[in-house]
């Protein structure tokens, strides 16, 4: 029997922060399906924005969604109608105020969720699977990280059988 950790929970307080940050006695499972459904809704509305992470707090009746993203322009909007837009959806699909906080990164190359979002779509475009990694792997490392792992599954270049491809740097 193999014994894997789960890579966040392993890392949480550690290295990672907790995506969801309240507590809650009674109405537990109603708070963690409202934050489930929050997240749900925001990466379907914004796509293509390049979001990493969506960290939610809350206090009393109101709810502090902050959305990490590597393209604030495009979440944000002209004069911040897109905001204000996905603010009151929010607001009307789960009945509570929200209050949206748009945080940028600065180097999504050292993002590996965005990186790995990244190599979806170009495979998804048809790019050469084998280029994709190779570029998705070497852009962080010359941005400073320390040591880049790339594993891609399923049936590569559209061969019968599905295989494993694995691209390690660093």
């Amino acid at each position: 029997m193999g014994r894997k950790v789960q890579p966040i929970g392993f890392r949480l307080g550690i290295v990672h922060d907790w995506e969801s940050k309240w507590y809650a006695e009674r109405n537990y499972t109603e708070q963690l399906h409202e934050d489930l459904k929050i997240r749900q809704l925001v990466t379907d509305e914004l796509v293509r924005a390049g979001i990493s992470r969506i960290d939610i707090e809350r206090a009393a009746n109101k709810i502090e969604v902050t959305v990490h993203t590597s393209k604030p322009g495009i979440v944000i909007g002209k004069q911040g109608s897109n905001v204000e837009r996905l603010r009151q959806m929010l607001e009307q699909k789960i009945g509570k105020k929200i209050h949206l906080k748009i945080e940028e990164i600065k180097d999504a190359e050292l993002d590996a969720h965005l990186v790995a979002e990244s190599i979806a779509e170009q495979i998804t475009r048809r790019v050469s699977y084998r280029r994709a990694m190779k570029y998705a792997a070497s852009q962080p490392m010359r941005r400073g990280a320390k040591g880049v792992k790339i594993r891609i599954s399923g049936r590569l270049g559209g061969a019968e059988m599905s295989r494993s491809v694995t691209e390690m740097s660093g």
